[in-house]
C-alpha cells in the first residue's frame, strides 16, 4: 500500500463534500423518510407513559435534517410537550448548519437545543468526569459507529444513559449490501485509521445478541448511482470514490493495482446493478430500536 494513502477524515472539508455529494446522489435520506414516517412513531409510542416532557440525545447529529424530521415525530405523538435536545457533534461547520437550520425551521417553541462540539467519546468522558446522571428518553445514533474505535463500548455506555421506558436507535448499513462486501474485502487496504469503518448492523445484532439486549430490527433498502465513478478524471467520481473508500483522494494516492481491483470488484452483482447506463450501488442500511 503506498504510504501517501491517508484516511478521509483527516480531511474534514473535503469529508464533508463527499458526504454531501454521496446524499446528493443517493436515496439514503428518502429511505430514512420513509423509517421515520412509517415505523418510528410506533417505536416512540411506548417512551412517553404520561410524560409531559422528553430528553433527547442525538450522537453524530451532522447539520440536523434526520434530527428535526424525528422531532417532528415526538411533537405529533405528544402535543404541547416540552422536548430538551441534546446533540453531540465534533464538526463546527455541521453544528452551524444545523443552528441555520433550527433558525429557519418553524413550529420548535417548546424544543430546546443544546449543542456539545465533541465526539462521542469525549461526551462519555465528560460525563462520568461530572458525574452527571441524567437520563434520556430517546437516543439516536445514526451512521456513526464507523468512526469510534470500540462499538461495543459506546453502545453499552449510551445505552446506560437510557430511562425506564427509553429507546436507543442506531442506523448503520447492513450487512448484506455492497458496503459490507467491499469493506469485508478490502478491510486491510482501507482501514487507515483506529476506527471500526467496517462495522455493520449484523455485527450491532450480533453484539446485543450476546449482551441479551431486546431489540427490533428494519432494513432500509437504499440505493446510490455511482456512474461517474468510472469516468476517468471525473471531480464528483473522485468524491464519491473517496467517501467508498474512506481515503482522501482515492483516485490520486491508491497503488495503480488496488485502484483497479476496487473498481472491477465495484462492477460485481454483490455491489451494483446497471439500470438505464446507471451504476447502482447498493447502499441498503439497518435500523435498530434498542430497549432500555
Amino acid at each position: 500500500m503506498a504510504s501517501s494513502m491517508k484516511t478521509l477524515l483527516s480531511d474534514e472539508s473535503r469529508y464533508l463534500k463527499s458526504f454531501n455529494l454521496f446524499l446528493d446522489r443517493s436515496t439514503e435520506h428518502k429511505c430514512m423518510q420513509v423509517f421515520i414516517d412509517e415505523i418510528l412513531p410506533g417505536e416512540l409510542a411506548s417512551i412517553g407513559d404520561g410524560k409531559c416532557s422528553f430528553n433527547i440525545l442525538g450522537v453524530g447529529s451532522g447539520a440536523g435534517a434526520v434530527d428535526l424530521q424525528m422531532l417532528s415525530k415526538l411533537q405529533l405523538k405528544y402535543p404541547g410537550a416540552s422536548i430538551n435536545n441534546e446533540i453531540v457533534e465534533p464538526s463546527s461547520d455541521q453544528i452551524h448548519n444545523y443552528k441555520v437550520l433550527v433558525a429557519k425551521t418553524p413550529n420548535l417553541e417548546n424544543v430546546s437545543f443544546n449543542w456539545n462540539k465533541m465526539t462521542s467519546s469525549e461526551y462519555e468522558n465528560h460525563v462520568k468526569e461530572n458525574k452527571e446522571n441524567k437520563t434520556f428518553d430517546f437516543i439516536h445514533m445514526i451512521q456513526m459507529l464507523y468512526y469510534v474505535s470500540d462499538p461495543a463500548a459506546t453502545i453499552k455506555f449510551f445505552h446506560s444513559l437510557l430511562g425506564p421506558k427509553g429507546k436507543l436507535l442506531i442506523i448503520l448499513v447492513s450487512g448484506t449490501g455492497g458496503w459490507s462486501h467491499l469493506w469485508k474485502t478490502f478491510k486491510h487496504q482501507l482501514c487507515l485509521s483506529e476506527f471500526s469503518q467496517d462495522i455493520t448492523i449484523q455485527d450491532i445484532k450480533e453484539y446485543l445478541d450476546s449482551t441479551g439486549l431486546k431489540y427490533q430490527h428494519y432494513d432500509l433498502p437504499s440505493y446510490v448511482d455511482i456512474t461517474e465513478c468510472f469516468t476517468e478524471g471525473d471531480k464528483n467520481g473522485e468524491l464519491l470514490m473517496d467517501l467508498l473508500t474512506e481515503t482522501y483522494e482515492f483516485s490520486k494516492t491508491a497503488p495503480p493495482d488496488l485502484k483497479a481491483e476496487i473498481m472491477s470488484f465495484l462492477r460485481q452483482p454483490e455491489c451494483t446493478t446497471e439500470k438505464d447506463g446507471k451504476i447502482i450501488f447498493n447502499s441498503t442500511m439497518g435500523a435498530i430500536v434498542v430497549e432500555p
